[in-house]
């Protein structure tokens, strides 16, 4: 039955659909004397299209106007940047970051279950590559992965900076519980050589590591307490939806949502790769956990190891150097999922440990400070905005179906509703700004071409979002009766050389 909200809607509705001249096209007969009334069931499609329309149309609005303070802020912070600072200071490049022979220690932790395939390359390609005098590559494996521990054992036998971590418990456990036996093999050399690292950069085993990215670090580290460069998934010729739709995402967030997060002073979430902790603020957080400073029951440590850091006061930086004046930023590269089934489960853990899990683990952060709880309520929309996408699918499914009914019986469509056609209006203002903002951003990162396939990829992107939520879903309440996370990964594969220049 209608609400009282539309009463409106269905008067008009009942007028137009019942009027004499419509009278005799409103019931067909179906075999002998049964006779459908067509006028009930096209009265019932669009009184659904309305509703799903309608809440489609808040909901986009709601979530416009969330994504249009962010790209405020960004752009008022980037004017005043240009007018004021880079006036007065010159913005540092690679070449400005340069690295003493005595520079203490890096330690770079890797943590690989069933990586056979890729960490060879990976690790070679990392150790011909990385300017630093002092680094040592720590590489996590489980005693049932015989293929990856061997795969490690001929780097290490060449080179003696990669050090074979073989952790206590069969595979797979969580990434976590892997990066915290790098730890305690950590703190073992340190005992034994009576050297302390610097710092701790997280890497995976697909990474194509920047030569210059621990002379970043090197700099940073010792006025911040992590330090994140940007993550550009390489473009994958034989993926150009799927697997390009992370080029989208991550060439926005990386170049905008992380900057207004640490303009407003809010918890820097970890990308996993690519970023220097300081030694001093891992201790703090092992000394917390009982001296181990990764939660190995969480799926998206990183996020929360990041936001972690936050709450306890510890600055985090997002790094954008310029390699050269004009030139692409030093950042991590590396092949991100091709096919659909791989990125649901990938976008499932994501959404899974930050949108519900992360809700129950990490809350609502610093009191009163609006900044992080505006971020963290961004974080966690994920699964009303599928909501939100589902409806408005839906909507223009029944609205479709509604469109070929009324041809046929010949009665004519309600009339859209003032309110309901301003919110349409705004929502379309407000999604032509959106994608040309996402292609813009993918034009920086990846140049022209790219970004005219970013309108395409919101599309694919949407589907994988939907699908994603179902199966976080699932996840979590499968969590809630005491099943155990696991580490659920995608196959990886190791680009050929010089495949990371693809990207401009």
């Amino acid at each position: 039955m209608p609400g009282k909200s539309n009463g409106k809607f269905f008067v008009k509705y009942e007028k137009l659909a019942c009027s004499p001249r419509n009278a005799n096209n409103r019931g067909f007969r179906l075999g002998g004397n049964r006779k459908v009334d067509w006028g009930w069931i096209v009265w019932g499609l669009d009184a659904a299209v309305h509703e799903a329309l309608l809440f489609a149309a808040v909901g986009f609005l709601v979530g416009g106007i969330d994504d249009l303070a962010i790209d405020a802020i960004f752009l008022v912070r980037t004017a005043w940047r240009r007018a004021s600072v880079m006036r007065r200071y010159q913005r540092a490049r690679l070449s400005d970051f340069m690295v003493r022979r005595d520079a203490g220690r890096i330690a770079i932790f890797v943590a690989a279950w069933d990586e056979s395939r890729v960490i060879g390359a990976m690790l070679a390609t990392a150790l011909a590559r990385i300017e630093h005098p002092n680094y040592r590559l720590y590489v996590g494996t489980y005693p049932n992965d015989r293929a990856t521990i061997d795969a490690v054992i001929e780097i290490a036998r060449r080179d003696a900076r990669v050090r074979l971590v073989i952790g206590p418990h069969s595979g797979p456990t969580t990434k976590a519980d892997c990066l915290n036996a790098l730890w305690r093999a950590l703190l073992r050399d340190e005992a034994a050589e009576g050297a302390r690292a610097k710092a701790v950069v997280l890497h995976d085993a697909e990474d194509v590591v920047h030569a210059g990215e621990l002379a970043i670090f090197d700099r940073l580290i010792d006025r911040h307490w992590v330090v994140q460069l940007p993550v550009l998934p390489l473009p994958d010729q034989r993926s150009r939806l799927v697997s390009g739709h992370y080029q989208d995402e991550f060439a926005e967030v990386h170049a905008k949502q992380l900057v207004v997060r640490e303009a407003l002073g809010a918890g820097l979430p970890l990308a996993g790769v690519g970023c220097a902790i300081a030694r001093a603020a891992l201790d703090v957080i092992a000394a917390s956990r009982g001296g181990a400073p990764f939660d190995e029951t969480s799926l998206t440590e990183d996020y929360e190891l990041g936001l972690r850091i936050g709450a306890l006061g510890g600055r985090g930086i997002l790094a954008r150097v310029p390699e050269y004046p004009g030139g692409p930023v030093v950042a991590v590269r590396a092949y991100f999922p091709a096919t659909l089934d791989a990125a649901v489960r990938q976008k499932a853990r994501w959404l899974f440990g930050i949108a519900l899990a992360g809700w129950d683990r990490t809350g609502w952060g610093r009191r009163r400070h609006l900044g992080e709880l505006w971020m963290r309520m961004r974080d966690r929309r994920a699964p009303l905005a599928v909501l939100v996408l589902a409806a408005a699918y839906l909507a223009l499914g029944a609205w479709g179906m509604g469109a070929a009914l009324h041809w046929l019986t010949g009665i004519p469509p309600p009339p859209l509703a003032p309110l309901l056609h301003a919110l349409l209006s705004i929502n379309a203002i407000l999604l032509a700004w959106r994608l040309v903002m996402r292609g813009s951003f993918t034009a920086l990162a990846y140049g022209r071409r790219e970004a005219l396939w970013a309108l395409p990829r919101t599309f694919v992107g949407n589907l994988i979002a939907m699908l994603a939520v179902r199966r976080a879903i699932i996840r979590y309440f499968g969590t809630l009766a005491g099943r155990a996370p696991r580490w659920e990964k995608t196959a990886h594969h190791f680009p050929a050389d010089n495949a990371d220049e693809q990207v401009s």
